[in-house]
């Protein structure tokens, strides 16, 4: 299956470097491109990409809003889960990129990333995985998680069940599905099953919130220094 692509950036050179990056793997294909976010909510509605990588700071509309708007607008055309977002971010610790996560975003990457990487985020986001990628995002969102308080009373962890919050526990450590599997002794499609579960319960659109919501929950504390930082799954 070919992953199609849609690729936001305001720099020329970003859009057109990656594109020409992209276009060299015969599984991945670009169909569109944005200078501006709200370009990228319009050709994502006409092309109706699996991927999108999203520059954070865009103008006319910023990548968050854009993100957002991709989000509901796939949710309010029965689109399913609509396209994949990456944000794509100069930098390490861009205060941006919790709200990216929140408003939908499936991970994001730094644009100085060497080619490989960029191939296999992609390919990773597409099969349904989230991106957290290797040295930075569970470090954000453990950071950020930290400086705004745990929502009080009830929350959705009540509803998993002792295996679904153990499962959902390794996945904010950032293990894979096959991680997982070989630390509980169980399949991989055992696995496969309780994350789909977790998600259902928690209203997770992905991985990545799945993550997120469990460091705002509390059920995960930021390590000093940082969460545990892995490979792509």
């Amino acid at each position: 299956m070919t992953v199609r692509i849609v690729i936001a950036d305001d720099q020329d050179v970003v859009r057109a470097g990656f594109g020409a990056l992209l276009d060299t793997q015969p599984d991945l294909t670009v169909v569109g491109s944005a200078a501006d976010g709200a370009a990228a909510v319009g050709i994502c509605r006409e092309t109706r990409p699996d991927v999108v990588l999203m520059d954070v700071r865009m103008p006319v509309l910023d990548g968050i809003e854009a993100t957002r708007r991709i989000v509901a607008g796939a949710a309010g055309a029965g689109a399913g889960r609509g396209p994949r977002i990456v944000m794509l971010t100069t930098f390490d610790l861009d205060e941006y990129v919790y709200d990216a996560l929140a408003a939908g975003a499936s991970g994001f990457l730094l644009k100085d990333m060497a080619a490989e990487r960029l191939f296999e985020a992609v390919r990773v986001v597409a099969a349904g995985e989230a991106l957290l990628a290797p040295t930075v995002t569970r470090r954000l969102i453990g950071e950020f998680v930290r400086l705004r308080p745990h929502t009080a009373g009830p929350t959705p962890l009540a509803l998993l069940t002792p295996r679904e919050t153990e499962v959902l526990r390794l996945i904010a450590e950032g293990l894979s599905n096959a991680e997982i599997a070989a630390r509980l002794t169980v399949s991989a499609e055992t696995v496969k099953t309780h994350v789909s579960r977790v998600l259902a319960k928690l209203g997770a659109r992905d991985r990545a919130q799945a993550v997120m919501l469990a460091y705002e929950f509390g059920l995960v504390v930021p390590r000093s220094g940082g969460p545990r930082h892995g490979s792509v799954p």
